[in-house]
């Protein structure tokens, strides 16, 4: 029997958290998020669940169960408005504090519980002294992702804000003419909900950036807060969506400048900036936050599934934060909390492959009509219904030239090699250990309209590899599993 191993997406197949804000309290890592249904319609149409680990195996994840109900806020008793991505902090108090954004509505609310992860009870909205809630008029920005620290001297800071090249409609925005300038910083009060001065433009928007040195990477929404050491880490998604940039401070409200991309979920920029460069894997927006565990730092973000980006999931790699304070691009992996290789035998899901693509290459979900934009093209889904735990995952839909690659494996004497595949094709398997590589077996592959498994002999080196399966051939099959002997 294997030792067990963290995977990416480190939670089950099943579960689909993105916007994922981590935490360490007491000797636990806690992932709040926002909460994805399979095959959703929207964004965010599940309640606000939470899964932790012990910070000693973080492949052992453990369901806290559903922290808030969307029907608790008193503007959503009839749940018609999704919670969009929310973050924690420990308040002043040692209690819990939750915020969040109904769809648009631009009203901050925030919940409160005695404990990371216990049922969180509404507490109220973000306003001024005099009761008036913030931004609440037309003509203010939209409240959007919070992004919240209590600092040291236990002043207590939201970040927000929500700035696209065009306006929000209206008519989407409750009927209030919203303007989008960038990133803003509110100070509150240490009952956490009550603003202290005026809020603070701090990051800039598409348009507005020139001279800023934020060009190209001008701040988009989901704000992120950190501080480490003496210097504040505002990580945040940058106008072109599928990117987690971050900038830096040695004051939480003003003078960031911009540090660089983090991770891209389609490895974008990974060799540098190049706008014309391929994603090596289905990009959309991205949002997450990074966190420390023990003496590693791990950067987390999510991946789009079912070729839409309505139904997201979680992903995590270690990344490095050198003595300058600069955080390098780290590219995806299939391993990412492992902390290193998986081991090479045995049998792992294909819905864990880092890389997928088409013959034609990826491309940028969004679209409504995903399925037909997309219907020559591989998507990771899942048999069964939402929420049910016991489905499958696998990649669906490849076809001719179609590839998944998965990073990184640690060889060891492997012989053989297989795949578990299904559907109307004929042809072969050709298995890489780069994605440019020249294949080093090839796996002929049948029509089967149940999971099967096929396999080759493999001479490959010793050592950290990745895998590369392409499929050459006719018809279409779905990819449930490799397995390596």
């Amino acid at each position: 029997m294997m030792p067990s191993q963290a995977l990416n997406p480190y939670l089950p197949s099943y579960e689909y958290i993105p916007d994922g804000e981590p935490y360490v309290f007491g000797d636990r890592l806690y992932v709040f998020g926002s909460h994805d249904r399979f095959n959703g319609k929207l964004f965010c149409m599940n309640d606000y669940v939470c899964w932790s680990a012990p910070i000693d195996d973080l492949s052992d994840w453990r369901y806290e169960g559903v922290i808030y109900r969307k029907t608790q806020d008193p503007m959503n008793k009839l749940g018609l408005y999704q919670m969009y991505a929310p973050d924690v902090a420990k308040g002043p108090d040692g209690r819990y504090y939750l915020y969040y954004t109904l769809a648009f509505r631009s009203v901050m609310a925030v919940a409160v519980c005695d404990s990371p992860a216990g049922e969180y009870e509404f507490y109220g909205y973000v306003s001024h002294p005099n009761g008036d809630r913030l931004w609440d008029h037309s003509g203010d920005p939209i409240l959007f992702d919070p992004g919240v620290l209590v600092d040291d001297d236990g002043c207590v800071y939201l970040y927000s804000g929500f700035a696209p090249i065009k306006d929000v409609p209206f008519f989407v925005t409750g009927w209030k003419k919203r303007t989008c300038k960038g990133g803003y910083v509110i100070q509150l009060q240490p009952d956490m909900k009550t603003v202290t001065g005026e809020p603070k433009l701090i990051l800039p928007k598409a348009g507005e950036a020139d001279g800023t040195g934020f060009e190209g990477h001008e701040f988009f929404e989901a704000s992120s807060i950190r501080k480490i050491k003496d210097t504040y880490y505002l990580i945040y998604s940058s106008i072109n969506g599928h990117e987690l940039c971050y900038a830096t401070s040695k004051s939480p409200t003003g003078g960031f400048k911009f540090g660089g991309t983090i991770i891209s979920n389609g490895d974008l920029y990974i060799n540098g900036y190049d706008s014309d460069q391929k994603a090596y894997n289905y990009i959309g927006n991205n949002h997450g936050g990074i966190v420390q565990v023990r003496d590693q730092w791990y950067v987390f973000h999510h991946r789009h599934t079912n070729r839409h980006h309505y139904s997201r999931q979680g992903l995590a790699e270690p990344i490095e934060i050198k003595e300058d304070g600069t955080i390098p691009q780290v590219e995806l992996t299939s391993c990412g909390l492992n902390n290193g290789p998986f081991i090479g035998r045995g049998e792992y899901e294909a819905r864990i492959a880092c890389h997928l693509m088409s013959a034609e290459g990826a491309g940028r979900y969004g679209v409504y009509f995903g399925n037909i934009t997309f219907r020559k093209h591989p998507y990771f889904t899942q048999s069964g219904k939402d929420r049910e735990n016991s489905p499958y995952q696998y990649i669906a839909n490849m076809r001719n030239g179609a590839v998944a690659g998965f990073k990184y494996f640690l060889m060891q004497d492997v012989s053989e090699i297989a795949v578990c595949v299904r559907g109307p094709a004929t042809g072969f398997m050709l298995v890489a250990n780069g994605l440019d590589a020249k294949p080093i077996t090839r796996i002929p592959i049948s029509p089967s309209s149940a999971f099967t498994y096929y396999g080759a002999k493999i001479n490959i080196e010793n050592g950290k590899q990745a895998l590369y399966f392409t499929f050459e051939g006719s018809g279409k099959l779905d990819f449930k599993s490799l397995v390596l002997k």
